[in-house]
């Protein structure tokens, strides 16, 4: 569906966008357990509300997995204000605190002794945690080789015929998992360098003049 020059295509990328921008440093957070809660946060809001969310939590004395499931909702609530959405990011957050104190003994980390799929699976069961959260979680808290998928990520490979308009999460995620070693340390810099791309140049309306992916045309 895609061609058979896509492999090179990722590269290319990749090494446009790693020439232009670095190391992104991206996700943020302490540990595992901060960049988990982090992912819940940061649905439909952006990362500065979740910085003042989490320093809100971590003056509390509340970023903790026996904290956080000690808490109730409704008082965890008036701490995530900023994060927007506070009242159902709070009852997500509980959700995902029974999910990891029944399944990982509190500990995110335990999601990478599951194998790949069955880790997801139980992610996705749990109450507001969609593809690209659990994948964020997987990839960036547990440090699993799964590819995090974004609206950013979406515009791009179809601005650069990898992916169709209509294609659905799972769909552009398989381009990078077929087509790349699985590889967590460069899946996270590549989802890093995309949403780096994505917030300077591709928006809506591109920015094309200066994108580090300036003449590279569609297959």
């Amino acid at each position: 569906m895609y061609g058979s020059r896509t492999k090179e295509r990722l590269t290319e990328i990749y090494r446009r966008l790693e020439a232009a921008f670095g190391d992104p440093g991206w996700w943020p957070g302490e540990s595992p357990f901060e960049i988990a809660v982090g992912a819940v946060l940061t649905q439909n809001t952006s990362w500065r509300n979740v910085e003042k969310a989490i320093g809100r939590l971590k003056d509390a004395e509340l970023l903790s997995p026996e904290a956080l499931r000690n808490v109730t909702a409704e008082e965890l609530a008036g701490y995530i204000v900023s994060a927007g959405y506070y009242n159902v990011k709070a009852r997500r957050l509980k959700s995902l605190m029974e999910f990891l104190w029944a399944e990982c003994g509190g500990r995110v980390e335990a999601l990478a002794d599951m194998p790949v799929a069955e880790a997801r699976g139980k992610l996705l069961s749990v109450n507001g945690v969609g593809p690209e959260t659990a994948d964020s979680i997987l990839l960036y808290a547990a440090g699993i080789p799964t590819f995090a998928v974004d609206a950013y990520t979406h515009r791009i490979l179809g601005r650069h015929g990898l992916a169709q308009e209509e294609a659905g999460y799972d769909e552009v995620k398989a381009v990078f998992e077929d087509n790349l070693e699985p590889d967590t340390v460069m899946f996270n810099k590549f989802h890093a360098l995309l949403v780096k791309c994505g917030h300077l140049y591709c928006k809506p309306k591109p920015k094309c003049e200066g994108c580090p992916l300036e003449g590279l045309l569609p297959t």
